[in-house]
């Protein structure tokens, strides 16, 4: 019987596995299944060059289709798995077909998290994750006039920076004090605060909306916690995502905050792995168990499980990184900051090029670079070579970090 390889998932983590068992040299059949209707994508750019128009559809594949059958990747686009059978390694599609796998990758992401007030099935009212919401999205852009995003995390302000960059009118409403508060320390936050400011974003931290109202059918004003109302032709929902882990659930395959895996990626099922957003795995960087939504993540996870299957098993330790670009500002995170407990600033904010480096003792954890790409580059290799860095040295923009 062949080794088929059956990968759930037509995203980037899915597509980055199918491509590198082929690197790699595997041989046997791959399947790589996909609900959504296109080929596999591209996902960043939707929020920022799609959406404002500078990038179409055809840029933003991650191959073409002539690229999956020269490498015997049998693609099914606008297929659905419902159902696994562990027994006998079988994945049951809601065609009605049946596929047979020797090892099965779960690679299936994550929705958006629906926000749950009055209001909020009203049209105009969007989401942002799959092409097909980025296609709604670009086309509501250029009739609306008043903007408002829910949200003040990455998806949210990139949303943010492209309407007003098109000479929309945008507001951010954050529940929490401050912008990016869960993935970024407060002076990140602020200058990025500063910066929509001073570009005319209506900033509105630590509120949440009660309710949408509508002229008919269509949303036209938000009101919020303390009555304030706000116009708007478009609402842009973005208060983050639920990861995909129903399949996994309904398997019997252990869930928590994703599906959890060990330091292989592998569930507690030896011949099933969970890779991208929609996993938990150990991670060396944090000293906990942790689930990423970056392509960083996405990728490395990829080639990892790919060199397992091929025979060249080694445990997952990518050092994690990310980024967010917001008008002329490019955004570079290394490293996980939780639990640090000391920041030193390198450069200058007010120069609109710096770097944050976070510290959990004496050890360095995390770096968030603003146009400082040398700095994040640094970072990267600091990290995965845990070399040791003081806060002194960090803090000195004379020191070229790149000799340690």
């Amino acid at each position: 019987m062949p080794d088929e390889v059956v990968i759930v998932g037509g995203g980037q983590a899915g597509y980055q596995i199918a491509a590198s068992l082929r690197t790699e040299g595997y041989a046997e059949p791959v399947f790589l299944i996909g609900d959504e209707p296109h080929l596999p994508y591209q996902r960043p750019p939707l929020s920022k060059a799609f959406v404002v128009g500078k990038q179409d559809q055809t840029r933003l594949l991650l191959r073409p289709e002539s690229y999956y059958a020269g490498h015997q990747i049998e693609l099914l686009s606008g297929e659905k798995v419902i159902g696994i059978e562990r027994s006998t390694r079988k994945v049951r599609l809601k065609s009605g077909r049946e596929l047979s796998y020797s090892k099965l990758v779960l690679a299936l992401g994550a929705r958006n998290r629906r926000l749950q007030i009055p209001g909020a099935d009203l049209d105009g009212v969007c989401y942002l994750r799959t092409l097909g919401e980025a296609v709604e999205l670009k086309q509501r852009l250029e009739q609306a006039h008043d903007v408002v995003v829910i949200g003040g995390g990455f998806v949210g302000l990139e949303v943010a920076a492209s309407a007003r960059s098109l000479g929309k009118n945008v507001t951010v409403i954050e529940a929490l004090p401050r912008l990016m508060a869960r993935a970024v320390g407060t002076s990140i936050s602020e200058f990025i605060r500063s910066a929509h400011a001073e570009r005319g974003t209506e900033i509105i931290p630590d509120a949440h909306v009660a309710e949408i109202r509508g002229c008919g059918s269509k949303a036209k004003q938000l009101v919020l916690g303390n009555g304030r109302p706000i116009d708007a032709d478009l609402i842009v929902i973005g208060i983050g995502i639920v990861p995909h882990t129903d399949l996994a659930h309904e398997a019997g395959l252990p869930v928590e905050n994703g599906i959890a895996v060990d330091e292989f990626l592998r569930t507690s099922d030896e011949n099933i792995f969970a890779i991208g957003d929609c996993a938990q795995y150990p991670s060396a960087f944090s000293g906990s168990r942790v689930r990423l939504e970056s392509v960083q993540n996405a990728v490395d996870q990829g080639v990892s499980v790919a060199r397992t299957i091929a025979g060249k098993p080694a445990p997952y330790a990518a050092v994690p990184w990310f980024w967010s670009d917001q008008f002329e500002i490019r955004l570079q995170m290394a490293g996980l900051p939780h639990g640090h407990d000391r920041h030193v600033v390198r450069g200058e904010p007010q120069s609109g090029k710096f770097s944050v480096f976070h510290f959990r003792g004496a050890m360095l954890c995390s770096v968030d670079s603003v146009n400082r790409p040398a700095d994040h580059l640094a970072a990267r290799k600091l990290l995965a070579a845990k070399t040791v860095l003081s806060p002194e040295q960090a803090a000195d923009a004379s020191l070229d970090l790149r000799i340690l």
